[in-house]
């Protein structure tokens, strides 16, 4: 019997799975792949725009944290230009700044800078309400001063002892004008042992005593 000889084409040697995944991979990429600077430039963009949003709600969100309810204590109180003597006087004595608007003022801005204006703010919402004579009015003052400034729920919560706050829950069953008293005088220390030492040497005092005596001088 005759051989038959196979005459079509040579089928090529089978490569390996290796060799395969290589060529591949070689035909998906592209033959000169450059960066693209339309995409990246794109892509910074998208990145500063989103980081800019996020930042402006930040902001709002904080802005509206440090809103009170309590719509009688005024972003900055009346007062009149304090003089040198008097500002220098602030150094020597805590009450002394405590107890001039000025001073009260001057003392917070400080503590705005270290996000710590609550404590002013809640002395002040005290003493405002020492002041009120309406029961109702005593009842609803001091309703809104526990939920701005007592409530573990508040943004601007102040920092108390839990003896403080149990005498505080007791007393908002009939609240008068002690209610806070205990409260009051606990911030009013952290206050002076905490911050008007640093509020001596900041910027914001010794600029203001500077200019004050500068326009002294040359007046």
């Amino acid at each position: 019997m005759m051989d038959i000889l196979y005459t079509g084409p040579i089928p090529a040697e089978r490569e390996s799975p290796m060799a395969q995944s290589e060529a591949s991979s070689s035909r998906s990429r592209p033959a000169a792949q450059r960066p693209n600077a339309c995409c990246f430039c794109w892509c910074c963009c998208c990145s500063c725009s989103c980081l800019t949003v996020r930042n402006e709600d930040e902001n709002r969100a904080r802005r509206k944290s440090q809103e009170t309810k309590l719509e009688t204590i005024p972003n900055c109180e009346a007062c009149t230009k304090p003089t040198v003597d008097e500002m220098r006087l602030w150094a020597q004595c805590f009450d002394r700044l405590m107890k001039n608007p000025a001073g009260r003022n001057v003392f917070r801005e400080f503590l705005r800078t270290e996000y710590s204006e609550e404590n002013m703010l809640f002395w002040l919402a005290c003493e405002d309400l020492k002041k009120e004579m309406c029961k109702s009015a005593i009842e609803e003052k001091a309703r809104l001063i526990y939920e701005d400034y007592i409530s573990i729920l508040s943004p601007k919560e102040v920092s108390l002892d839990s003896r403080v706050r149990e005498v505080i829950n007791r007393k908002m069953q009939e609240p008068t004008h002690h209610t806070f008293e205990d409260a009051q005088l606990q911030i009013y220390t952290l206050m002076h042992r905490d911050s008007y030492p640093r509020f001596l040497n900041s910027c914001i005092y010794r600029n203001l005593v500077q200019m004050g005596s500068r326009s002294s001088s040359e007046s």
